[in-house]
């Protein structure tokens, strides 16, 4: 146990080189108030819902605070929920936030799990892991025959930024690359489309305008806008969310969605 979780890699615990633990406070009280964590959490609702509606269990691997977790336990409030992180320190927010999940510390790349869950969730973190192959490979090991795989990764290596830096990322993906290293884990494609894509044209713009020196850089200012600003640019997500699910998939975006079943 760790600070009251099961622990499997109880060595890692503390380790923050894919990820700066120190931030979990503020990313906790950023969050629910920003456009882009609201509208990445309902995509990925309305994908669990459309891809695999018949699920029993979910598991989350890399929960963070909870703040996804939390998002689907609302929307699929029957859904058995648990959740792991590496670290610790993300672990006491998830366990406010989602009280009814379990949750675990865990390696990613060693999941202690064989044939266990319907579906596994990896929003935003296999682009922290230098052997991702290794990550997807054990994903499909814990999934039950049939099961299914939700990611969310950062998209076009051009996009490359001191936020990425600052943020341990190892990698932004090309969708070649993601559908080629998810099929070689044991997966089929059911579905892959970029999102934030109609918002790339000021994205692009907002990394080409903060490059100042690394000092004075901020990897939070990005998320603190008004609210004005907020709820713009969630209507506009929202738009893009809608054309999704109307079949539409976007070839270019700030991020990509991919839905795959174990073969």
């Amino acid at each position: 146990m760790v600070e009251g979780f099961p622990a499997f890699a109880p060595e890692i615990a503390s380790d923050s080189s894919g990820f700066d633990a120190a931030t979990y406070h503020e990313l906790a009280q950023l969050e629910a108030r920003n456009f882009w964590f609201r509208s990445r959490n309902r995509l990925i609702a309305w994908a669990l819902k459309r891809y695999f509606g018949a699920a029993r269990n979910f598991l989350e691997i890399g929960c963070g605070t909870g703040y996804v977790l939390s998002g689907v336990a609302e929307a699929l409030p029957a859904l058995r929920l648990s959740g792991s992180e590496v670290s610790s320190s993300g672990l006491v927010h998830a366990a406010k936030r989602v009280p009814q999940a379990q949750l675990m510390q865990m390696d990613a790349r060693n999941i202690p799990f064989v044939e266990e869950f319907d579906v596994i969730g990896a929003f935003d973190v296999v682009e922290h892991i230098e052997d991702d192959g290794q990550v997807l490979r054990q994903i499909c090991r814990a999934l039950a025959t049939n099961a299914g795989v939700l990611l969310t990764v950062p998209q076009h290596p051009f996009l490359w930024s001191e936020y990425d830096v600052r943020a341990h990322h190892v990698r932004r993906y090309r969708a070649r690359e993601l559908k080629e290293k998810v099929m070689g884990a044991g997966f089929e494609i059911i579905r892959i489309t970029s999102f934030v894509s109609l918002l790339l044209p000021f994205m692009m713009l907002s990394r080409l305008l903060r490059r100042v020196p690394e000092r004075d850089y901020d990897p939070f200012a990005e998320f603190r806008l008004s609210s004005p600003a907020n709820a713009m640019l969630e209507k506009i997500l929202g738009l893009e969310r809608g054309l999704i699910a109307s079949g539409i998939s976007f070839p270019l975006g700030g991020s990509l969605l991919l839905v795959a079943r174990k073969r």
